[in-house]
């Protein structure tokens, strides 16, 4: 039997096209992100056809994980131009959620993402830690990392208690086993519900 052919329709399942009408998102690394959050988030969001560039807010493009793992980034966070991105993206972890709130420009970033009318997500500590601060979830309903809620209360946001939530053009999610949710949301709202379904189920992800 020839192991190609008995290959070809796995490999046309898990091919990756991308979409010619998204634009490029972002989404950043910070020592200590959450792994699963960072990996399995992009590697979702480019099988269902988005470009997505993975970018390390420092000058190294080496970023730990929270449990040690080692990342390569696409990007230095000098490196790219975010203006009129389809996605902003901000995974948690910790200490990598604390760090990215503690860098300006990646608030900076966010804020002028939410004020231009763009799309906006975080999952796990990312809601509260890094997005609330920035003043952009008043009047918002969000979800974050169980034990988290009151720092999500305190940005203005309305805590809801569930997998993942989509307020308009922000997105949030509860943590790491909750990423593929996440990742399926972010593909609804930007290829629709067609196309997310598509690659979820070519996972074997049950919605």
């Amino acid at each position: 039997m020839n192991c190609l052919k008995t290959m070809m329709p796995l490999v046309a399942a898990l091919s990756i096209t991308f979409s010619m009408e998204a634009k490029r998102s972002y989404i950043f690394y910070a020592d200590g992100v959450e792994e699963v959050e960072a990996v399995a988030t992009v590697d979702a969001l480019r099988r269902g056809g988005l470009e997505v560039v993975t970018v390390s807010i420092t000058d190294n493009p080496i970023v730990t994980g929270a449990t040690g793992q080692k990342l390569v980034a696409d990007s230095l966070i000098s490196q790219i131009d975010p203006k009129e991105a389809e996605w902003i993206i901000i995974p948690g972890g910790v200490p990598g959620a604390p760090n990215l709130h503690a860098c300006q420009q990646v608030n900076d970033i966010i804020l002028n993402q939410w004020n231009e009318g763009g799309k906006v997500a975080a999952i796990c500590a990312g809601p509260a830690v890094v997005l609330a601060p920035t003043g952009i979830l008043k009047g918002r309903k969000a979800t974050c990392y169980p034990g988290l809620e009151k720092d999500l209360e305190q940005g203005g946001a309305t805590y809801i208690k569930q997998p993942v939530v989509v307020d308009g053009r922000l997105i949030t999610s509860e943590g790491p086993g909750t990423t593929l949710q996440f990742a399926g949301a972010i593909l609804e709202a930007t290829v629709g519900p067609t196309k997310a379904t598509e690659t979820m189920q070519s996972m074997l992800v049950n919605q």
